[in-house]
């Protein structure tokens, strides 16, 4: 299985980079096509998915072994973690009852304009009542689908630079 993980580590990376890209190209489908816009911590998922992306692509690009490949796997494991916790977040705001919604803020557009970035990023990760609508997709909520995606893409992308980065490039 190690063995398996090593000669494999490049592709896994590189494929697990188009599949970062390939949800990115379908949550711009959903907002430019389906007209869904996208509230404040669904577009701080996607840069979550970004983040995740580029460390993949880089990772398939750089393909170092050892301890270079286990900070591949740590910033893997950051950026996924950092996506499941804001799918988290998104998926509770959505579980509460509407009396306990929090009212609608500004867009996300302004609070960048007007805000400091550290206030910008508070006032996303309280929510806001545009968070709470619940909208699916195939039976799932958005938030839903990426929380999968998150556990999948970086469960296997942590695993693999992990245990696959030891011994000889593949």
């Amino acid at each position: 299985m190690i063995a398996m993980l090593r000669e494999w580590r490049r592709p896994i990376n590189f494929g697990l980079f188009i599949v970062c890209a390939l949800l990115l190209a379908w949550a711009y489908y959903l907002e430019y096509v389906e007209g869904l816009e996208p509230c404040p911590l669904c577009v701080f998922q996607r840069l979550a998915f970004l983040g995740l992306g580029v460390v993949l692509l880089v990772a398939a690009a750089h393909h170092p072994r050892g301890w270079g490949a286990k900070s591949y796997g740590g910033l893997i494991l950051v950026a996924a973690g950092a996506g499941v916790a804001l799918a988290v977040r998104h998926l509770y705001l959505q579980s509460l009852p509407p009396d306990q919604v929090p009212a609608c803020g500004p867009g996300l557009d302004y609070m960048l304009d007007t805000f400091p970035l550290l206030e910008t990023i508070g006032t996303v990760l309280a929510g806001s009542g545009e968070c709470a609508e619940v909208q699916k997709v195939w039976g799932l909520t958005i938030p839903g689908w990426t929380l999968m995606g998150y556990l999948g893409i970086g469960g296997l992308g942590v695993v693999t630079n992990f245990l696959g980065g030891s011994g000889r490039r593949g």
